[in-house]
């Protein structure tokens, strides 16, 4: 089959964001340390082209090019925009501090974009070696930020935790593929699909592989128990690290048990339903329980991550549309909330202190009032408080589960939630009922206050009319 240039346009945002970052690792080359801000200021000009470029070159209908390689679909389109606005906004978050700390190089861009290049290639893979190319892609991205600042003693360790079992994890991953390919003879998502409905097929090779692929997809979701690595990386990379690590990536992921378990190996639900429900319900477990129990606020918000998995597990193993589309919602919705959160750690975080403790947030109602009514918000979002819009992903993820006569199920998941409701308004508490220890001035620059006014108020805004976001997900799943 002859090559055609127009078969790129489907790509044309990953070939973009590939071509910004070779051209910012160059240039970045050529500037002094005073003048960093171009690299910055490039790499934001590059991320909202590519949203235009996404945008541009939809064509409304399902596209499968290379052979097979790559769709191009309404659920590809809708997860890239809003992997590409979030990493805007914490590459916006992450000026101020990564200027304070000496750290404000060209390399963290470029490194972020090759991250934002590998989640794209993720969303837009149709067959098992494309949605590992992405994943090693993003991986090896994050692995260098986690140990962006050389000083850190624990970020290199934090690094080397996250090395280690991230390979462990893509090793099982691959071996998972290597028995689907032996079990069906093909790696491509439909060909895949269509070798499971062969009655001749070997079940037990299957499954099998479907384990270890379910391992290396947990691994990356941060399910328990493949969790191990979420608090220490959380806790040890540097905070504009960890606000970028908590939010896109579960977008991908998202996208990565879309493409694998209902694309490819859809035949097989009956099986990997029963794996989803204990990783989902140990998740909601031990991430709300274990986060009472922390005093850093990075390492408490780790566990919190660990307990939305479980509830995007549980859209998704609802095995209906209804079910994809209120997984979908969550990954979106929790994305913006940990980028709000992690954002305010940020704000109140200086050249020289790190504002990680619990302690650090007692009064600070009475040295902010504003942004203390945006963490508010973020938190109440992420208990799941109604009218924010963290109550209703959990609504349409429960009502998803109920509707495939699971209810005993939905009812943990209620139950765990009321756990976590816990330490998410003791923040609240420490915020509004206890006297600040540290009184000084909240220093960051205007646009990172009004973009971090927006995160927060987006909670209340998109509580109010959730169905602005659900029906763009209906749909993108529908398609």
């Amino acid at each position: 089959m002859p090559f055609e240039m127009s078969s790129l346009i489907p790509v044309l945002p990953e070939i973009f964001i590939l071509t910004a970052a070779s051209v910012i690792l160059v240039v970045d080359l050529f500037l002094k340390d005073s003048q960093r801000v171009i690299s910055y200021g490039m790499t934001q000009v590059s991320l909202l082209l590519a949203i235009g470029i996404v945008l541009l070159t939809d064509s409304g209908a399902r596209q499968i090019i290379f052979d097979g390689s790559v769709v191009r679909d309404s659920m590809s389109d809708v997860l890239k925009i809003a992997v590409l606005l979030i990493s805007a906004g914490a590459f916006l978050y992450s000026k101020d501090y990564l200027r304070d700390r000496a750290l404000f190089k060209g390399e963290y861009y470029v490194l972020g974009l090759f991250a934002v290049l590998g989640m794209m290639v993720m969303i837009s893979a149709n067959s098992f070696l494309t949605i590992y190319l992405g994943l090693e892609l993003l991986s090896l991205a994050l692995y260098a930020l986690v140990a962006f600042n050389r000083e850190s003693v624990s970020g290199a360790e934090a690094a080397m935790k996250y090395f280690v079992l991230g390979a462990l994890a893509s090793g099982m991953l691959l071996y998972g593929i290597s028995m689907i390919y032996g079990g069906t003879g093909s790696i491509e998502f439909s060909a895949v699909a269509e070798g499971l409905a062969n009655p001749n097929a070997n079940k037990m090779v299957l499954v099998f592989g479907l384990v270890f692929v379910v391992i290396g997809m947990a691994f990356k979701f941060g399910a328990v128990p493949f969790h191990m690595w979420v608090p220490d990386v959380y806790h040890g990379a540097p905070t504009s690290v960890t606000l970028f690590l908590g939010s896109t990536p579960k977008i991908a992921a998202f996208a990565l048990a879309m493409r694998m378990l209902v694309d490819g190996l859809g035949t097989l639900h009956a099986d990997w339903q029963g794996m989803l429900v204990i990783l989902a319900i140990l998740s909601m477990a031990v991430g709300n329980v274990i986060a009472i129990a922390q005093s850093n606020i990075k390492r408490m918000l780790a566990y919190s991550t660990i307990s939305h998995v479980g509830f995007i597990l549980l859209g998704i193993l609802a095995g209906t549309d209804k079910g994809y589309t209120a997984a979908m919602f969550y990954s979106i919705v929790y994305a913006v909330m940990a980028l709000g959160a992690f954002g305010i750690v940020i704000l109140l975080s200086r050249g020289g202190f790190e504002a990680d403790k619990l302690a650090d947030y007692k009064g600070l109602n009475e040295r902010s009032p504003w942004f203390a009514g945006m963490m508010l918000l973020l938190m109440f979002s992420m208990a799941g408080v109604p009218p924010t819009v963290g109550f209703f992903a959990k609504m349409f993820v429960l009502e998803a589960v109920v509707s495939v006569d699971m209810t005993w199920l939905a009812l943990v998941g209620v139950f765990f939630s009321i756990i976590g409701a816990y330490y998410y308004l003791r923040i609240v508490k420490l915020m509004y009922f206890d006297k600040p220890e540290d009184q000084s001035e909240l220093t960051a620059g205007l646009d990172t206050k009004i973009v971090l006014s927006v995160n927060g108020l987006a909670m209340l805004v998109f509580g109010l009319f959730p169905s602005s976001i659900l029906t763009v997900c209906a749909i993108a799943i529908a398609q």
